[in-house]
């Protein structure tokens, strides 16, 4: 997201913007370190992160689901029924391991758990979802680790018997919105009635998940406010580039499979933005 808006402001204006990857850790590293001018953020700044002088402001909304094959051996009773948050960790940390065990049927498959071997504020906050689970807890756990979005997303449409998790980008086709390839998400039993109420069932595009998501109807985490972040002060060229992005930037946010932030907390980010500028 931050790409896209990049190009779209430089575009506009004289003014380069050079945009990198390589994690939360990396770009809170380097820019405490005076290497860059802005970080990107995945998760919230933490205390001592904030005592060093590190500033930043939320931008938008990001969110990952967990993911199953569409061909899985009980995927029509998870579409149906949903997960609760209790049966997903049981999954995670290995406590449940046969797909029949799990939706009480009479399926013996075995579940293959692939995750993260990445530093990923992702997997993070879905460890913090299941329980409070570190990324190396999950990693430990895990049948199978690897490397970003991209290459779990390709294990979960090859095996229907694997599960993880992905940012919704890989979910939803980008362009249509629809459900892409064999990835399906796994619906949320928020309420663990043992079924999908209406107000719970929200996964078949992805304009209705960002709706949810928009509403508080999907938790946070895994849902997780995304931030640019600067050593103590944003100069007058990065001010003006997240300035923007709390403005008129928001009106990309939604096209680019993100929820924007609301209002009163746009308001609250700009009041931080000046007292940091």
């Amino acid at each position: 997201m931050v790409q896209v808006w990049a190009d779209i402001y430089t575009d506009e204006r004289d003014v380069n913007i050079d945009v990198s990857g390589g994690g939360t850790g990396v770009g809170v590293s380097d820019v405490m370190n005076e290497q860059v001018d802005i970080a990107m953020m995945g998760r919230d700044p933490d205390e001592e992160e904030i005592e060093q002088g590190l500033v930043a402001t939320a931008m938008l909304i990001d969110t990952v689901v967990g993911t199953i094959n569409v061909n899985n051996p009980v995927y029509d009773e998870i579409r149906e029924h949903g997960l609760t948050q209790d049966e997903l960790a049981a999954v995670f940390s290995k406590e449940i391991t046969n797909w029949g065990e799990l939706v009480d049927s009479d399926v013996d498959e075995p579940i293959y758990v692939y995750g993260r071997s990445d530093s990923s504020a992702a997997y993070q906050q879905w460890g913090e979802f299941l329980g409070g689970y570190t990324e190396n807890e999950l990693e430990d756990m895990a049948d199978g680790n690897f490397d970003g979005d991209q290459q779990v997303a390709q294990a979960i449409n090859n095996d229907s018997h694997g599960i993880s998790l992905n940012n919704i980008n890989y979910v939803y086709d980008f362009n249509t919105g629809d459900l892409e390839m064999n990835i399906r998400p796994v619906p949320l039993d928020r309420d663990e009635s043992g079924t999908l109420s209406p107000g719970e069932d929200f996964y078949d595009t992805r304009d209705e998940f960002l709706t949810a998501v928009e509403e508080d109807r999907y938790p946070s985490p895994p849902a997780r406010d995304m931030y640019l972040a600067a050593n103590g002060e944003f100069d007058e060229d990065a001010a003006d580039f997240v300035e923007w992005v709390l403005t008129e930037g928001q009106q990309y946010v939604r096209d680019n499979g993100y929820a924007p932030i609301d209002d009163e907390k746009l308001e609250e980010q700009r009041e931080i933005l000046e007292e940091a500028s």
